[in-house]
């Protein structure tokens, strides 16, 4: 069932209730995009959560039937990349509830993280995200090369080079 903006944030209302504690959620891959007005719904939940907070967030998880599918990560890995610390900071807050702090990824790292798994979709998300904010080609090339990845380094830059032929003209990878 996709989700649109307006159930992943009630959702997110009904889960502020279960709370004891203030904790901070930054939407990841479709999720953020959603939240970010990029596309008009996302299949599953991504987070990345700071660990300070998992914990309360999984207790309140456990005690609202939802049906969802929801992926977490925590402390800026998302999927197989590992964000630069500065993640959370230049992630966009989307909604304050009386607990929960909801931010979105920023743009520039939605896109570096869906070059980690570089499949149809992600590339459709990538266009999207470097139409709508702007984004460069030296952006990508610098937040791609502050951004860990966990597994096959030349995967990931060679999925680094393509996304920059692709929407760059003529763009060449700087070592």
């Amino acid at each position: 069932m996709p989700l649109d903006k307006s159930v992943l944030l009630d959702f997110l209302k009904i889960l502020d209730d279960e709370l004891n504690e203030k904790i901070t959620l930054v939407a990841v891959g479709g999720t953020a995009m959603t939240l970010l007005d990029l596309k008009p719904s996302t299949v599953d939940i991504d987070f990345t959560i700071p660990n300070e907070y998992k914990t309360a967030f999984d207790k309140a998880l456990v005690n609202v039937p939802h049906g969802f599918k929801i992926d977490m990560w925590t402390d800026g890995f998302v999927f197989s990349q590992i964000l630069p610390d500065d993640y959370l900071e230049k992630s966009i807050e989307i909604a304050k509830f009386k607990h929960i702090v909801l931010k979105a990824l920023n743009p520039i790292d939605i896109v570096v993280t869906k070059i980690g798994r570089l499949d149809d979709r992600s590339v459709q998300d990538i266009e999207a995200c470097i139409k709508r904010f702007q984004i460069s080609k030296s952006q990508i090339e610098n937040r791609a090369t502050s951004t860990r990845y966990v597994g096959n380094e030349d995967i990931y830059k060679s999925n680094l080079k393509y996304i920059l032929e692709k929407f760059f003209e003529g763009a060449q990878l700087e070592h």
